[in-house]
């Protein structure tokens, strides 16, 4: 299936449904947005690397910052960070070596986030569709830490960030906001909190159900 261009879903949506459902909903249907101190220093981050003109030529690599991404066979758009070509070593082989990298705030945890690592996985999905070529290399740039840790883009990452792909596309074509459901650790640290208000008291009836009641009220001797 390949989708049209006005399909295409941001790669960071992935990222957002991963984390939340809800708050995905609530960016990618409902359009609403609100920063934090997290979201804040990511943009930072972000602002002091991208740059969509900049590229380096080394002796062994083309680096190119702020890409554009573009894939109608998953349906996504975005950008990447990095992405390194490395020069094959033999003057015969005209396959560059392809490494793709996403900028995070914070450092490394034990086990990285999911949502990260298929956000990452997206983005090598995305280039290989528009280049033709596999995306050798995979990492994440850690602010904090001023150090990459790999994610291998193995077939069990892959599969998962397809899956994630049609859950998502499924989603933003359903027009639905899931409710919300109280987390404490994750809603206290989502900027968007006060708009989802996840611990605010929840009607037992639907609206339906409510304007019902007051036709049937109306319609009383």
């Amino acid at each position: 299936m390949a989708f049209d261009e006005d399909d295409c879903l941001p790669i960071s949506a992935l990222q957002h449904f991963l984390f939340c459902e809800r708050r995905s909903a609530l960016i990618h249907i409902e359009g609403m947005w609100a920063n934090n101190r997290y979201t804040v220093e990511g943009d930072q981050l972000h602002a002091r690397v991208d740059d969509p003109g900049a590229s380096e030529n080394r002796a062994a690599v083309k680096i190119v910052r702020s890409l554009g991404l573009c894939s109608l066979t998953h349906g996504l758009t975005g950008k990447a960070d990095l992405v390194e070509f490395h020069r094959p070593a033999a003057a015969t082989d005209f396959v560059y070596e392809i490494h793709v990298v996403e900028y995070k705030r914070g450092k490394p945890k034990a086990k990285l986030d999911l949502p990260y690592q298929v956000q990452l996985c997206a983005q090598a999905l995305c280039i290989e569709d528009m280049l033709g070529y596999p995306v050798t290399a995979a990492f994440l740039y850690f602010g904090m830490t001023r150090r990459r840790v790999e994610v291998p883009l193995d077939a069990a990452l892959r599969q998962r960030a397809a899956d994630t792909i049609k859950r998502l596309h499924v989603q933003i074509a359903s027009g639905k906001t899931p409710l919300p459901v109280y987390k404490p650790k994750k809603c206290k640290a989502c900027s968007l909190i006060d708009l989802c208000l996840p611990t605010a008291p929840r009607p037992r009836t639907t609206a339906r159900k409510y304007l019902q009641s007051l036709l049937d009220e109306t319609d009383q001797p």
